[in-house]
């Protein structure tokens, strides 16, 4: 059994910004895998392929680590041709994320046999989404907020609905006004747009190398499936769609099929086209 070798998480200097490195439940670890003239290829331990960048003077793999992941070493598996695979080791950290409370229409929490009929078909065609992996690698790791606004929803609280425990808060809530502009975090390509139980009308983003961005309760959709979007392209606006308790935008980042802190992304705020 290969030893596992404890990775420094530090940022590199490399040709594109790299998110912040927070080893931690929903957070993102950046490992070195040193250089070599081409690019490695990189699995988390459940098979799942990883985002790899930088440059044959150095490379790293950008390792989502999910919200249910338990502290403690973890590894990932690097390929390189004509070598045996090696393992890379990390330790994720653990990190204590607050509750919130929140009332919504009882419908929303005790589904209708009907509803969560709805609810099953659209979770099982969003796990095929949520696995995208385009061999085109992302020109940018850095992100802008997609909408102005004050965050009113952390990423990774812990929610109660009308006194029921549900799983934990997946992206980030930024509150602004129904009709707000909303625009694309960074550059890629719409994979899925759809009007959902949950999450009301969304859009899905493809920024390469199973790096994904999510828009919910949009109040309109202003792009379709296939069209290519620079950052800060307008993409909808803000809505109250789906199970919310007023207008706002929920924001998520999905990294190797594992949904992550957005804020590790962020490097300014967008002004809306």
């Amino acid at each position: 059994m290969v030893a596992l070798a404890l990775t420094c998480l530090s940022l590199l200097a490399q040709a594109i910004e790299l998110p912040l490195a927070q080893a931690v439940p929903g957070g993102v670890a950046v490992l070195k895998l040193g250089a070599s003239s081409a690019r490695p290829q990189a699995e988390a331990a459940n098979g799942v392929p990883l985002l790899v960048t930088g440059e044959p003077s150095g490379w790293s793999a950008v390792v989502g680590i999910p919200l249910s992941a338990r502290p403690g070493l973890e590894a990932i598996t690097v390929h390189r041709a004509g070598q045996p695979a090696r393992k890379v080791g990390y330790r994720i950290e653990p990190k204590q994320y607050a509750e919130q409370r929140l009332s919504v229409p009882q419908a929303k929490v005790d589904l209708s046999p009907e509803d969560l009929a709805r609810y099953e078909r659209e979770r099982s065609h969003q796990s095929q989404v949520i696995a995208t992996f385009s061999t085109e690698w992302p020109s940018d790791l850095s992100m802008r907020q997609p909408t102005p606004g004050a965050r009113s929803g952390s990423f990774g609280l812990r929610r109660v609905f009308n006194g029921q425990a549900r799983n934990p808060h997946s992206g980030m809530d930024i509150a602004a006004d129904t009709g707000t502009p909303v625009v694309a975090a960074a550059a890629g390509r719409v994979i899925d747009t759809g009007d959902y139980f949950f999450n009301g009308n969304t859009v899905w983003i493809d920024h390469g190398a199973g790096l994904l961005t999510m828009y919910c309760h949009l109040s309109a959709i202003d792009v379709k499936v296939g069209d290519a979007v620079a950052a800060g392209d307008r993409i909808g606006a803000v809505g109250a769609t789906g199970r919310v308790t007023g207008a706002h935008l929920h924001w998520s980042v999905s990294l190797n099929r594992t949904m992550v802190d957005p804020a590790l992304f962020l490097r300014e705020v967008a002004s809306a086209r």
